[in-house]
């Protein structure tokens, strides 16, 4: 079946005359995401040829996604937004409060019961508003999304980073802070800075062990963690259109790791096919109907370093599987290397657990062909060395590997079925042991490895890899291991060697469900009751955020001043803090305390200048709050880097933090800060970093002519009595100042609600 049928039909009917407008304005060929993008303009934005990296722009989303962690607080600023209805088609799904430790069964029953409270407010307001809700256990948002909602040439954005998942079939999806998601649910427009573009061309086809996922762990090996900020990926090319729609996802959705606004793919048979493999035949016919326009011109590609800002080209027929990290999802080492670069870095070669699924790869080719190399456990006479976890992605992805036999062979090798959810690879894992700390090594088809991410040991070092090398190395039990090249021992003593893993782009006997977890919300909400408790410990009704004071800030202290990477996981942790979310008080109590303090290179620790004494930094900020003193908290290089959640800003802002200085910020984080009405200023000289003291007084002047392109400046007040000063950069437009001076984006549209009512 497909969703919102009609709304696709009005955007196909509308595109190709949108896109001939831009090609007109413009004055040159378009590629896919300059035709999306033109094509999704609000109607209040006049067209013109929009600069990249320059231009703010307004856009009109098809619709938005958000999963359950993130969702909460997205529906709380809702709340106050005073509309009746979402004025999109918007969704919610919960994958992210399932904690993986027993298994399916056990697991999603004890989710039920410990997050009933948060379910049934986020089942009443999906309800309410008119938003589809997706039950625990249905799947993880990215792969229902792709199962159900995405479509080729459309524009959605999402409360989660991951959301460009869904430009495996042609979409622009962008992960946004619950703020923006509000924005567009109330009917206003969505702001976005017109991004730069980098074109990868792939030549040549995928073969032996190589898979898609390696082609995003080469990318993100030469772009890094920030190389793709502010930019959208266009992938294209022979090879692109050799990959599955599937794999396709998997691309885009580690584009997220690079930093990267969206990546995209341009229309084709793969998507066709899984567009009627998931029952969406009529999307698909109707794509086919306009398909030059839900791809780059032809110019673009046979040109394309005259039309993107960059341009990488990879030949898949010479691309070898690759292991990122640890630490870092950027720090790509080919298999054949491994074992040298192992041995080098000192890292630990046993693993201790193998994971795939995930967001990232749970598709059914994802699954089939790892289980290709689970089948040869018992054919050659191995035994599986390391422990092993499944998150399949979705319950449609689950019932049809049951029914396909394929989980009775990954059981048979000892895995254990999680539940269809994030788990692991949010922090959602009770691991046995990881209290103590250990050094140990852990693989997985994940999308990100920080330290503690997945399971809250700083110790863990987490590499990430095709599901089909992460089910080899589990077979291994060795990092080091290339199937490509190196032999097993199996129970008789006898060598053996693994053969190359195939599987199946989509299921031969097709998808089946029997409950897909889907509630559709009631056609008139109007009598629907949300009730959130006074004492609840999960739920807080938000207040509004205080307006500017009209003034400089003077006076501010330095909470903390972060060094080296400080990712949205260091500022608000996941794991079992997820359980707050829809609680700002209480979620606060974790702001910050996976930093590094510059100044004494610890965690959770920073000299509260009112005693002189080092504490806690939640606490530490309570007490400059209650004492009526501002602060900064001064950042490194790309920070805010990592997952979506505005809970990095809203923590903050809450606790009475005025400033985040940094060398560079996130995308997505960086505007976070402004819709909660907190400013995120840039070094002009990097190097004025190293000026800011720990005993400093910071002011902060230019605000009271606070206006786009001027910079502000920052003086310090040194403990000895001597003073320093420099210019900051950044990045508000007119509206955001707005935004600013108001206390937040969300004050201006209730405010604008009042009025109107």
């Amino acid at each position: 079946m497909a969703f919102d049928i009609d709304m696709i039909k009005k955007v196909y009917s509308e595109l190709p005359d949108k896109i001939a407008k831009a090609r007109a304005a413009t004055g040159t060929p378009l590629t896919l995401a300059e035709k999306v993008l033109y094509a999704h303009l609000h109607s209040d934005q006049p067209l013109k040829k929009f600069e990249r990296a320059h231009d703010y722009v307004n856009f009109a989303p098809d619709r938005v996604a958000m999963q359950d962690a993130t969702a909460q607080m997205a529906l709380l600023q809702f709340m106050q937004a005073g509309r009746p209805k979402v004025a999109v088609p918007s969704t919610v799904h919960c994958d992210h409060l399932i904690i993986a430790k027993e298994g399916a069964e056990k697991d999603l029953a004890f989710a039920k019961e410990e997050s009933k409270e948060v379910y049934d407010f986020l089942g009443s307001v999906s309800n309410k508003y008119g938003i589809g809700f997706w039950r625990p256990g249905a799947g993880i948002i990215h792969q229902v999304v792709l199962e159900n909602y995405a479509f080729p040439g459309g524009m959605m954005i999402g409360t989660d980073s991951h959301t460009v998942n869904a430009g495996g079939l042609g979409m622009i999806a962008i992960g946004v802070g619950g703020a923006d998601a509000c924005d567009v649910m109330a009917g206003l427009p969505w702001e976005l800075k017109w991004p730069k573009l980098i074109g990868v061309k792939l030549t040549g086809k995928l073969s032996g062990w190589a898979a898609p996922k390696d082609i995003i762990l080469k990318v993100a090996g030469i772009l890094t963690v920030k190389g793709g900020t502010g930019a959208i990926v266009e992938y294209f090319g022979e090879g692109a259109r050799s990959i599955s729609c599937t794999g396709k996802g998997t691309i885009c959705n580690m584009g997220a790791e690079i930093g990267a606004t969206n990546s995209t793919f341009g229309y084709d048979e793969s998507m066709a096919r899984y567009l009627r493999a998931t029952g969406r035949t009529e999307v698909a016919d109707i794509a086919d109907s306009i398909k030059d326009h839900l791809t780059g011109d032809p110019e673009v590609y046979a040109d394309p370093e005259k039309y993107f800002d960059q341009v990488i080209e990879i030949n898949l027929s010479e691309l070898e599987p690759h292991l990122n990290g640890p630490f870092t999802p950027d720090l790509a080492t080919p298999v054949s290397k491994m074992k040298e670069v192992a041995d080098a870095q000192g890292w630990p070669e046993r693993v201790e657990v193998g994971l795939i699924g995930s967001c990232t790869n749970s598709s059914y080719e994802d699954l089939s062909r790892a289980v290709s190399l689970a089948k040869q456990v018992a054919e050659k006479n191995l035994k599986a060395k390391s422990e092993f976890l499944i998150n399949p992605g979705s319950e449609q992805i689950r019932f049809t590997v049951e029914r396909d036999g394929i989980l009775d062979v990954f059981e048979g090798i000892g895995a254990k079925i999680l539940t269809n959810a994030c788990g692991p690879c949010i922090g959602m894992w009770d691991r046995v042991g990881a209290e103590k700390k250990e050094k140990n090594t852990i693989v997985h088809s994940f999308n990100r490895n920080f330290a503690k991410r997945a399971d809250g040991n700083p110790n863990t070092f987490a590499f990430v890899a095709s599901p089909e090398l992460v089910t080899a190395i589990a077979i291994a039990g060795d990092l080091t291991f290339n199937p490509m090249t190196d032999y097993l021992l199996n129970e008789k003593g006898e060598k053996v060697k693994l053969d190359p893993p195939s599987g199946d782009e989509l299921p031969k006997n097709g998808f089946d469900v029997e409950d897909p977890g889907y509630q559709a919300p009631a056609e008139d909400g109007s009598s629907v009751q949300i009730q959130v408790s006074p004492d609840s410990k999960r739920l807080q009704l938000l207040s509004p955020f205080a307006e500017w004071e009209g003034t400089d800030l003077k006076g501010l202290r330095l909470l903390i001043k972060a060094k080296g990477k400080c990712t949205t996981d260091h500022i608000s942790m996941a794991g079992p803090w997820l359980k707050f979310r829809g609680h700002l008080d209480n979620i606060s109590n974790n702001m910050l305390i996976g930093a590094v303090n510059f100044f004494n290179e610890k965690t959770d620790s920073v000299k509260n200048e009112l005693t002189g004494e080092y504490g806690p930094v939640p606490a530490t900020q309570r007490a400059y709050k209650a004492a009526g003193i501002g602060t900064v908290v001064v950042g490194d290089e790309n920070y805010g880097e990592g997952s979506s959640r505005e809970h990095a800003a809203m923590e903050p802002r809450h606790l009475g933090v005025r400033a985040v200085i940094a060398k560079s910020f996130a995308r997505i984080h960086e505007t976070n800060l402004k819709k909660q009405g907190m400013l995120g200023l840039t070094f002009q000289d990097k190097n004025d970093y190293d000026k800011i003291l720990e005993d400093d007084v910071i002011d902060i002047l230019g605000l009271t002519t606070f206006t786009p392109d001027k910079p502000l400046t920052i003086v310090l007040h040194h403990a000895d009595g001597s003073t320093e000063q420099f210019d900051v950069n950044h990045t508000y437009n007119q509206q955001q100042i707005e935004w600013f001076r108001h206390g937040a984006a969300l004050n201006i549209i209730r405010k604008s609600f009042e009025q109107k009512s």
